[in-house]
């Protein structure tokens, strides 16, 4: 058997004008900010709790927040400088406030002494959590789930499965492309690091066939690195929301998680490229997560991928960009599916931003629904969003769950076809916070 196993792909989902303007663009580091404002939560999981206090000094790389709880990811400082000021931003998937550090740089860029191991190869399971709860890691492919958690399956659950996904299927967004390109070594290293975790059986990196120059390249590189017998690629068909976690698992094992479950509930952990290549830096260097990959496209003047230190004002990535050309007014952090907009320019890139996308938006009448029955034909969860935003509508929250409203992962495809411009996800998410605040009275 070869290392690139046979093409796959679904009949669920849309074909989407890419526009992947920065496929060809290299990674550039973006200069270090005078400021950076990092939150206390980062992460799908606890907030942290503050470490430092106002008027301290702090070294780029320092913890700065931390929590007890196990489904938590600790927080550093992305520069060195003085804690000037506390302030609140709002959470943008969640819109909840949260505190936040902001750090004034000192211009110096003095860094904690890190401690990469002498030999990383004898660290122990127990050891290598440790180094990458320590360093900060969470999915980068968006959810933002702490890595530490991910890799720590609870007791009975076997994971026969490690699926890699470097399929970045929204338009626009080229970060992933870009690492694997760039860091493919790095990649492969951590994807081996995960595989010593949870000994699969199993270990395929799905990669859309829209970027077969990453194929060719992470083919090369496990064949020079000796991982022919250990990793398999798997191209896919080039259709969104193919990189979608439930949808790699169905396209690639014929595997359905249960409603409400996760992929570990079916034997198989999903991680980011990007995240890789993290766990890499992480276990090998000792190096705590501070900075990633940022595609700013759209309606720039120099759409770019940036190497960007969290906690970077928004406003200073599009200067870097050549700043907005054109009448564009909404900037959205992450792609035009899935990505949510944000009207303050001085939001931090935080660790789950993969995209900053510029564009023109106009206002977009919503019509009556004609039954045409496009969203259940593209739903890739097989849903009926039709009676979702019927019964959202109605305030009937309860009836919402009769049609698997906790199956839906909102990636848009339904509002994308239907022709009557009904902003179903919206409603969708509208649905799902009721029936939440709904729970936590009873």
């Amino acid at each position: 058997m070869g290392i690139r196993l046979r093409t796959k792909g679904t009949s669920y989902g849309v074909k989407l004008p890419e526009n992947k303007l920065t496929h060809e663009s290299p990674i550039e580091p973006i200069p270090l900010p005078q400021k950076v404002i990092i939150p206390l939560h980062q992460n799908l999981g606890a907030p942290c709790q503050a470490l430092v206090k106002r008027g301290q000094e702090v070294l780029a790389g320092q913890k700065i927040g931390d929590s007890e709880r196990f489904v938590n990811a600790p927080v550093h400082a992305t520069i060195s400088g003085e804690i000037s000021a506390i302030t609140t931003v709002i959470n943008p998937p969640t819109g909840q406030p949260v505190a936040a550090f902001v750090i004034t740089s000192d211009g110096a860029d003095r860094w904690v002494e890190l401690e990469p191991p002498e030999e990383p190869e004898a660290l122990s399971v127990k050891e290598i959590l440790g180094k990458i709860r320590g360093a900060g890691l969470v999915g980068l492919g968006g959810a933002t789930f702490p890595t530490h958690v991910k890799l720590s399956p609870p007791e009975g659950k076997k994971i026969d499965t490690v699926i890699l996904n470097g399929c970045e299927c929204e338009p626009y967004i080229t970060s992933d492309h870009r690492v694997m390109l760039e860091y493919g070594e790095k990649i492969l290293s951590g994807l081996n690091i995960i595989r010593k975790v949870l000994s699969p059986h199993n270990i395929y990196i799905a990669i859309e066939d829209n970027k077969p120059d990453a194929i060719d390249h992470l083919e090369k590189l496990i064949l020079a690195m000796g991982f022919k017998e250990d990793f398999k690629i798997i191209p896919l068909k080039s259709q969104y929301p193919m990189g979608a976690e439930k949808t790699l698992l169905n396209t690639l094992l014929g595997r359905e998680v249960p409603i409400g479950g996760l992929p570990l509930d079916v034997g198989v952990v999903v991680h980011n490229v990007g995240t890789a290549k993290a766990i890499h830096d992480a276990v090998f260097e000792g190096r705590p997560f501070v900075e990633r990959v940022v595609t700013v496209t759209g309606a720039v003047k120099n759409p770019k991928n940036l190497l960007v230190r969290l906690g970077t004002p928004l406003r200073n990535l599009i200067d870097y960009c050549g700043g907005i050309d054109g009448k564009a007014g909404e900037i959205v952090l992450g792609g035009p599916m899935m990505g949510i907009s944000q009207p303050d320019l001085d939001f931090p890139v935080t660790k789950g931003t993969g995209c900053v996308l510029v564009k023109e938006s106009s206002p977009i009448r919503e019509r009556d629904c004609i039954s045409c029955g496009r969203c259940l034909k593209a739903c890739p969860m097989h849903l009926m969003p039709t009676m979702l935003t019927k019964y959202a509508k109605a305030g009937r929250y309860d009836d919402c769950k009769k049609f698997y409203i906790d199956n839906c992962f909102e990636c848009g495809t339904c509002a994308y076809v239907c022709p009557a411009n009904i902003p179903i996800v919206q409603y969708t998410k509208i649905a799902k916070s009721e029936l939440i605040k709904r729970a936590a009275t009873r």
